[in-house]
């Protein structure tokens, strides 16, 4: 049994601001912005002593602060059915390249969290079916204790405390800002990292994720691993848009959601998940993921590039399986069908004819 001795090695990455833990005075664990060094501005992935051919160029995050056990068993479900191979309810493929991949437990995670209170994070695990940590919450309701899942923020540890203000300010925190405060003091009292918020709550500049799109919907955007959105404009005395604020994803689209929305303070954990080198072909398998065959290696009857002799794909234009064009500028979104709650929409690379007309006018 050979054994891997990991090493460390250093590569460029951002870090969110939002680090550090703070003891509030009542025995409570606080989470507080604290800035970041050039020492922490740097990604530390874990490398491999080349034993094997598998894991010469396997490099990893390193998170050693993941709980090695195994889920919490009432919240997970097993993962069955025709699905797993990319297939519907019908049998047919709807998926290419999906199959087989190790057996897993599908973790029910809380994109909710209406439920008040505080909350204890008992620790952070690994979720085999997604990219980003997640983290288990308990709190007690009578004499039993009650567990969740979440989405973990980049540097969430065991043993702080989160709060969800979705169903209002609790009024214990209210006398104590004296019945009225401003959004200042509101914030410094509730925009720590892990809490949940309406967006109405969230100051301006504030990194978000875990985003909901409905007044009472679970969260849908910044879910995956190292997303974040910032909040950029509450709209204050809009004669129209005062109910929306507006988010810059992190694409560079600007989005306009509405004010109660939900949105959690901080980034998505696991932001050196796209650093990751999987090192041998049969990595992705365990993944599920089965391989991708090129359309000039088909057969003529499975791929409009297939057949003929050597490498040549007929003197036709890049298309797909299904015989749409793939490349050139071809544009796939309806123009009728244009989302009126894009502010700004994503800066796009531009094609040939745009860059072409973009040079005659600047010559002109």
């Amino acid at each position: 049994m050979l054994l891997m001795r990991p090493r460390l090695h250093s590569a460029q990455a951002q870090f969110s601001s939002y680090q550090g833990v703070a003891d509030s005075g009542d025995g409570s664990v606080a989470s507080r912005p604290i800035e970041q060094t050039e020492e922490q501005n740097t990604a530390i992935l874990r490398t491999y002593k080349p034993r094997t051919p598998g894991v010469r160029h396997l490099k990893r995050p390193i998170n050693d602060h993941l709980y090695k056990g195994r889920p919490y068993l009432a919240l997970t479900f097993s993962r069955r059915g025709q699905h797993i191979g990319g297939r519907n309810n019908t049998g047919k493929v709807t998926v290419r390249h999906r199959g087989a991949g190790a057996k897993r437990r599908i973790r029910v995670i809380d994109f909710n969290r209406k439920e008040p209170g505080r909350k204890l994070v008992e620790r952070i695990e690994h979720d085999p079916g997604r990219n980003a940590h997640i983290a288990l919450l308990s709190h007690m309701t009578g004499r039993t204790t009650q567990y969740s899942y979440i989405v973990a923020p980049q540097g969430m540890r065991a043993g702080e405390w989160v709060e969800s203000f979705r169903a209002g300010i609790p009024e214990q925190l209210m006398r104590e800002l004296g019945g009225n405060p401003d959004a200042g003091m509101l914030a410094a009292k509730t925009a720590f990292r892990g809490n949940c918020l309406p967006l109405h709550m969230v100051p301006p500049g504030t990194t978000i994720y875990n985003i909901g799109l409905r007044k009472n919907g679970p969260a849908q955007l910044c879910r995956s691993a190292g997303t974040f959105a910032t909040v950029v404009s509450k709209n204050d005395g809009h004669p129209q848009y005062s109910d929306y604020v507006d988010v810059k994803l992190k694409s560079g689209e600007i989005r306009r959601i509405q004010r109660d929305c939900c949105a959690t303070i901080g980034v998505a954990s696991n932001i050196n998940f796209n650093r990751r080198q999987l090192g041998k072909a049969g990595r992705k398998r365990w993944l599920g993921i089965r391989p991708t065959v090129r359309g000039v290696a088909m057969n003529a009857s499975d791929h409009p590039h297939g057949g003929g002799r050597g490498k040549s794909k007929g003197n036709v234009h890049p298309v797909s399986i299904w015989g749409q064009l793939t490349k050139s500028g071809f544009k796939t979104r309806k123009k009728s069908n244009v989302n009126q709650f894009v502010v700004s929409p994503r800066p796009r690379s531009e094609g040939k004819k745009a860059k072409k007309a973009k040079k005659k006018r600047e010559n002109r």
